[in-house]
């Protein structure tokens, strides 16, 4: 009898277990197929002939800074479906709030500051005490007896990757005593932008049409100034002067305005990162709600490297994996750092479109595309983009100044493949199947597989110097 119910219990367990496999199975499937999914509705045709390290040819000055854009026409934006903005803040500027119909992903290039999220649904969990010292406002002297509710702020600096979902509503304020800049990619291909194939900026205050009426060629106001006066004082239960007041019809500062007096109240930088989820333990995909989620993680310090070359240089990745909230931006970034005339494999990436903006020193890339064809072959130098396509292979080589630079791509968990190297498909096949197909000796292809050991960041050549 007791034999009978162990082997009963024994197979139960064993189904159990069978039921969860599948499960599992299931919804690794599940996911792949919705990463072979995204994109799809917006997919474009990539008639790629040539390729070219681009600057920004949009200027637009405000109060307290400037906003840069590349020009988004050539048929490498249109393949990659994104598009590119770099931002300069002054000290004491504050980048007014705004929302856009596309995710992004953002790296702080130079400076610090503090960003602050607007999550539709969640909770006002910072607020600042009625006691004196924190009993002012943006109008200096004002006592605010109540003090101040409002969502969790964030400190950013340097080498900070940011992500940002589309429709939330962010402003950025520099209260350091140098200037911030930090660059944007946004993905107008994602399938989370239900609108069209266009990047669409939402301004919840000022008064930007002297900026993106340039840009969009029409007229551009705050999403304040549509609404009849009488009908906000309503829904606000206030006077219809300070709705006005927030329409900003006679304001001519910009979208980057200065704010000598904002003072906000947040944890230090360092008390922060103590104090997250992913320093305390490994995350579990339980502890953290949308609400919560990490949406920013460094990558400039050295202990942050995946790969590493004491000869080469550096790489740091942020994924799904690292950084869980890009699961939902379905993006991914990587921060690289190469030392004079070292190399970086020649790769393509399997599942993505990646775009490279160079934040210091400068490196000799060649591109090749379809049809063995060369679409870029030339020097890129700092503050220069350039976007390559999906399975185009790319190779760098840093100049005497050495390369540093950070890469989008449109997809979460991007995936590179090498042709070079320790890790590299032509290592990975069998000498005969080298030597048959390039009609070479066994020592030949041995040289081939066998001439670099070191596996992504080759430092300089030897052999003929």
């Amino acid at each position: 009898m007791a034999k009978a119910l162990s082997l009963s219990l024994c197979l139960s367990f064993l189904f159990l277990l069978h039921g969860c496999c599948i499960a599992q199975q299931q919804q690794f499937w599940q996911s792949m197929q919705s990463q072979q999914q995204h994109r799809f509705r917006a997919k474009t045709q990539c008639q790629i002939q040539q390729l070219s390290a681009r600057e920004p040819t949009l200027k637009f000055q405000s109060e307290a800074g400037f906003s840069e854009y590349w020009d988004t026409s050539s048929a490498e934006f249109e393949c990659a479906g994104i598009e590119f903005v770099r931002h300069q803040v002054q000290p004491k500027g504050l980048v007014l709030p705004f929302y856009t119909n596309a995710p992004r992903l953002t790296f702080i290039v130079e400076g610090s500051g503090i960003l602050g999220t607007v999550i539709p649904g969640c909770a006002e969990t910072y607020e600042s005490e009625s006691g004196s010292s924190s009993r002012y406002s943006a109008r200096e002297g004002e006592d605010v007896r109540r003090g101040d509710r409002h969502q969790k702020l964030r400190r950013f600096r340097r080498g900070d990757v940011i992500a940002l979902p589309e429709g939330i509503t962010t402003f950025v304020y520099n209260d350091g005593d140098a200037p911030l800049t930090y660059v944007s990619m946004l993905d107008i291909g994602n399938d989370n932008n239900q609108l069209d194939f266009k990047f669409r900026k939402f301004v919840l205050a000022g008064n930007p049409q002297s900026i993106e009426s340039q840009k969009q060629g029409q007229e551009y106001r705050n999403i304040f100034y549509g609404f009849d006066e009488q009908l906000l004082a309503d829904a606000f239960n206030t006077e219809p002067e300070l709705m006005r007041k927030l329409q900003a019809k006679e304001d001519e500062r910009g979208i980057i305005v200065r704010a000598d007096k904002l003072r906000m109240v947040l944890p230090e930088y360092e008390s922060e990162e103590e104090h997250s989820p992913s320093r305390r333990r490994g995350y579990n995909g339980l502890e953290e709600t949308f609400c919560s989620y990490q949406i920013k993680k460094n990558l400039d310090h050295p202990t942050s490297a995946d790969l590493y070359n004491p000869r080469g240089g550096r790489i740091s990745n942020v994924n799904s994996q690292s950084l869980p909230i890009l699961n939902y931006v379905q993006l991914s970034a990587q921060r690289g750092i190469l030392y004079k005339n070292a190399l970086v494999a020649p790769q393509w990436c399997t599942n993505a479109h990646s775009a490279l903006y160079v934040t210091k020193g400068s490196a000799r890339i060649q591109v090749v595309g379809t049809q063995g064809r060369s679409v870029f072959d030339g020097e890129v130098k700092e503050g220069q983009l350039l976007v390559v396509p999906q399975n185009f292979v790319v190779v760098k080589k840093a100049s005497q100044n050495g390369f540093e630079w950070i890469t989008f791509k449109t997809n979460e968990n991007a995936m590179n493949a090498q042709l070079a190297g320790r890790l590299s498909a032509i290592r990975a096949m069998p000498n005969e199947v080298l030597m048959n197909a390039f009609g070479i000796s066994r020592d030949e292809a041995k040289s081939l597989k066998f001439g670099r050991e070191e596996s992504t960041l080759f430092s300089p050549s030897q052999r003929y110097a």
